[in-house]
């Protein structure tokens, strides 16, 4: 069975996510395109809220549903 992609957006927004819960600056971007640098840091900031309002593990979950 073939397993879909996802678009690029989604990825990097779960990946921006998933740096910002963990503390880290919003600096460690890896990426440069600015189209898709926007997604990254959207998804770095709501991790930032999630992280400073102490959700980590499964209650970041509640943050951001589609968190795997």
């Amino acid at each position: 069975m073939k397993r879909q992609k996802r678009d690029k957006a989604s990825t990097l927004f779960n990946r921006g996510f998933q740096a910002g819960l963990s503390g880290k600056s919003r600096d460690d971007c890896p990426v440069k395109v600015i189209d898709l640098r926007s997604h990254w840091m959207s998804g770095w900031r709501q991790g930032r809220e999630a992280h400073w309002n102490g959700m980590a593990g499964v209650s970041a979950i509640q943050a951001h549903p589609a968190l795997h």
